[in-house]
């Protein structure tokens, strides 16, 4: 594929995402009724807001490598910080480098993404995923838009935790568990990776892939190709880069 046609169809589904993402954080933030029979939307949006939460980062994930948009590093990263600090204020340079240090020593000692200690533990390893990107500077910047939403913009407190904390949690929970810990966890008997990706595929239909984080299930597809984007991975999996030792979801 052509570099011009990936940065086209990356840049549209990229859009799509963010702008779905928005529309519907500021729809449910600020105008959602929480009366009956509006209410019964509620599920429904917050699910569509934590799926399109994800997406976010995984737009920001392809920007990182390059893949949303080839050879247009200060597009990526521009994209990249627009999508990781709407989400919750997150640094996209600080992702960056972590990241990169992840695919350099998958599930080592030296991945900031792993848990060596407890590699089979999911509470520890996610608190230690959480709290690495989530610190004073995100609680500080997230807090002040806090208090713009309540105080000056007036938006309701119950709307805010329903449509905007609720999925922001569901959606890093999905990231963690679809992205990281499935993928990179030790069994109960020790590793059983093929390769020094120390990654695993998670087998599931393509609609599944998609829902539950944007088929970054593929895992050692996206370790074995890191510039795939994120739409290409099951095409990638289709063609035989799959691996022999996979998990069932």
């Amino acid at each position: 594929m052509s570099p011009g046609r990936q940065t086209a169809i990356g840049l549209t589904l990229a859009l799509l995402i963010v702008g779905g993402w928005l529309t519907l954080h500021i729809w449910g933030v600020f105008f959602q009724s929480l009366a009956w029979p509006a209410v019964a939307l509620a599920p429904l949006l917050i699910l569509a807001q934590s799926w399109l939460g994800a997406g976010m980062f995984i737009v920001a994930h392809d920007s990182m490598h390059g893949s949303l948009a080839p050879g247009r590093p200060r597009l990526n990263a521009a994209i990249g910080q627009l999508c990781v600090g709407a989400y919750a204020a997150f640094s996209y340079r600080t992702l960056n480098v972590c990241h990169h240090q992840h695919h350099r020593a998958p599930g080592s000692a030296a991945d900031p993404d792993f848990h060596a200690d407890r590699p089979e533990a999911f509470g520890p390893w996610f608190m230690a995923f959480f709290t690495r990107y989530f610190g004073l500077r995100e609680l500080l910047i997230v807090s002040a838009v806090v208090g713009i939403y309540l105080f000056v913009l007036k938006a309701s407190p119950l709307n805010m935790m329903l449509f905007w904390g609720l999925p922001a949690i569901v959606s890093a929970l999905q990231l963690f568990v679809f992205g990281t810990w499935l993928p990179h966890r030790h069994e109960a008997h020790g590793a059983d990776f093929i390769d020094r990706h120390n990654a695993r595929t998670l087998q599931m239909p393509w609609i599944l892939s998609l829902l539950t984080c944007f088929h970054f299930g593929l895992h050692h597809e996206h370790h074995s190709s890191p510039a795939t984007p994120w739409w290409r991975l099951p095409t990638l999996h289709r063609e035989g880069l799959r691996p022999a030792s996979t998990e069932q979801v």
